[in-house]
């Protein structure tokens, strides 16, 4: 069954409908190997190994779009950020801004909470070497254009964490009722663009970036708390959700 022919009424529906894609066959290939396999450090853990679906409430005012789960983070919990480094910085700088009641996010049950916020991804499924190809990019798209049709009542704003994530939301974004602008607006960390509805039924929707919480970024310190905070706040005062500062 092709992806667009999916009928979700609700985001509970889309997820649950979700975790039962098998729409990429090296995709299920690797995360069910990669949940057979297992990390040494997790070998007595029970891995995910599905798609992952999105985190947060199903009336979100701000959305945050990454990459992929990670193969033994959300790979591994079945929660987006959850269980790795990049969960690490990215969590705790949601709770320094006021948008996650707490810092860390370590497992489902763990009593995180999003405040006014949801998190999602272009390509649900692991990848290998963390780089899903164009076509599993566009093959996962139907999910991720569901998931904004079904926020687009609430979301004013939206945070792309990295450059793949930003080329990958802005035809989702088109094909969910906003305009781009020609040229295409270029990632950069801090970037910030309002893109008007192209229909009645849309809002105004405030588009940031922000370097993404890989690594190679926050071990470097191409990306510290303090860039990746301002981005947040700057964000969530834009959808309305009164931040931290």
């Amino acid at each position: 069954m092709r992806l667009n022919q999916f009928v979700c009424r609700t985001i509970a529906e889309l997820d649950a409908q979700l975790i039962e894609c098998r729409a990429c066959p090296r995709l299920v290939e690797w995360r069910e190997q990669v949940a057979h396999d297992k990390r040494a450090a997790f070998r007595d853990e029970n891995y995910w190994g599905r798609p992952v679906p999105g985190l947060g409430p199903d009336d979100a005012r701000l959305l945050l779009v990454g990459l992929a789960p990670a193969a033994h983070g959300g790979n591994r919990t079945g929660r987006m950020f959850t269980g790795d480094r990049s969960g690490d910085v990215l969590f705790a700088a949601m709770h320094a801004v006021g948008l996650s009641n707490q810092a860390t996010s370590v497992a489902q049950g763990d009593g995180l909470r999003l405040i006014g916020t949801r998190v999602t991804a272009p390509v649900h499924c692991a990848p290998p070497d963390n780089k899903p190809t164009p076509t599993e990019r566009d093959t996962c798209r139907g999910w991720l254009e569901k998931e904004l049709g079904l926020l687009a009542p609430t979301v004013r704003a939206i945070v792309v964490l990295g450059a793949w994530g930003w080329q990958a939301l802005l035809p989702a974004l088109a094909e969910s009722g906003w305009a781009i602008p020609k040229p295409k607006p270029r990632f950069g960390h801090g970037a910030h663009i309002l893109l008007a509805p192209a229909g009645s039924d849309r809002a105004p929707l405030h588009l940031f970036g922000s370097y993404h919480v890989s690594q190679q970024n926050t071990f470097t310190g191409r990306l510290t708390p303090a860039m990746l905070e301002s981005v947040l706040s700057d964000a969530a005062t834009a959808a309305g959700l009164h931040p931290r500062r």
